[in-house]
């Protein structure tokens, strides 16, 4: 049962849903020089943007993250960087144009529940 789709709509009331678009790192591709650069997946998924919890922040406070960072929630999956697969790095931009790199999953219900939450860190340098 997809508990988030439930509730979505009665927490949009107080902070609506937003469409964010997502790019999904799919590897990556050679340059004719030699340099190996990101590739993507882009699609559109709607999403709620909300700050971090007391215990969100008690979770990622090893990683030594810095910057603004966010939690977003989403009926899908989405991935933070994880070595072991080589997957991660995926790309969020919300509908203020701000890009934000996804750092880190702290719930993933997608296979059972069909939603996620990720937590975001605003990126300055990247290109969407």
């Amino acid at each position: 049962m997809n508990l988030h789709a439930i509730v979505s709509p009665i927490i949009g009331v107080v902070n609506p849903n937003q469409q964010v678009s997502v790019k999904v790192n799919t590897g990556f591709a050679t340059q004719a020089d030699g340099t190996r650069v990101p590739t993507y997946e882009k699609f559109d998924i709607i999403g709620q943007v909300q700050p971090l919890t007391g215990r969100d922040l008690q979770h990622l406070e090893g990683l030594n993250l810095n910057g603004t960072l966010k939690a977003l929630y989403l009926n899908g999956q989405i991935d933070g960087v994880t070595r072991v697969t080589a997957k991660g790095g995926d790309l969020v931009k919300l509908r203020d144009g701000s890009i934000w790199l996804v750092v880190q999953q702290l719930e993933g219900f997608d296979l059972s529940a069909g939603w996620t939450k990720v937590v975001l860190q605003l990126q300055n340098d990247k290109v969407f």
